[in-house]
């Protein structure tokens, strides 16, 4: 199934159309994914965790093709290895608690992704695309830590924030720049689920 607009209206109601999730077995915020499976989440903070891991599996996919264009001059294979084992950890551990919400969420094969031209050519375009996402994915958390309502959300998704700003760091000092921000600026649910539109097809 193609996605052609990841509207907020969307995510509120995209929950019968994605495949099983994964449970989050193994994963490092297992733990604090189980108090969230137990409390009753608003539509709003459904609509949140469809958008959150709608970036998940973009980040996945995104890492899994920089992989397999290896190899760049100078991008560290393990850094995108790396990369990649994140979004799945992350991806297991939201899907877990939506799934505990009643709803399905969406899965690889529910969503095309699409990215620049040349996104995967060469080491600097490859880096380049992997900052902007990553600037997104830490933005789009912020918002939804600001923006959910249920208490047992906001260590998981502060902690997966804190990791999209480590990749964003790490991806930035590929390209030189030091990628240091002393206030990252949260993204509105509206605004990201704008922003990934553009990365899909």
């Amino acid at each position: 199934m193609s996605i052609d607009k990841l509207s907020r209206t969307a995510f509120l109601s995209w929950g019968a159309k994605g495949g099983v999730a994964a449970l989050a077995a193994g994963s490092g915020l297992g733990v604090l994914a189980e108090s969230a499976l137990a409390e009753t989440l608003s539509d709003g903070d459904l609509a949140y965790l469809r958008l959150l891991i709608s970036t998940e599996l973009l980040g996945a996919d995104f890492y899994a093709n920089a992989v397999a264009a290896e190899p760049y001059d100078g991008l560290p294979a393990r850094q995108l290895k790396l990369a990649l084992a994140n979004e799945n950890e992350h991806y297991t551990t939201l899907s877990a608690i939506l799934t505990s919400a009643g709803q399905v969420p969406a899965t690889a094969e529910d969503i095309d992704f699409t990215y620049p031209e040349g996104a995967f050519g060469t080491t600097v375009a490859a880096t380049k695309t992997a900052v902007g996402l990553e600037g997104l994915f830490l933005g789009t958390y912020l918002g939804a830590v600001g923006g959910v309502q249920a208490f047992s959300l906001y260590q998981p998704l502060a902690r997966i924030a804190a990791c999209q700003a480590q990749h964003f760091t790490a991806f930035s000092a590929e390209l030189g720049r030091a990628g240091f921000q002393a206030f990252p600026a949260p993204i509105p649910i509206d605004a990201a689920s704008q922003a990934l539109a553009a990365y899909t097809s």
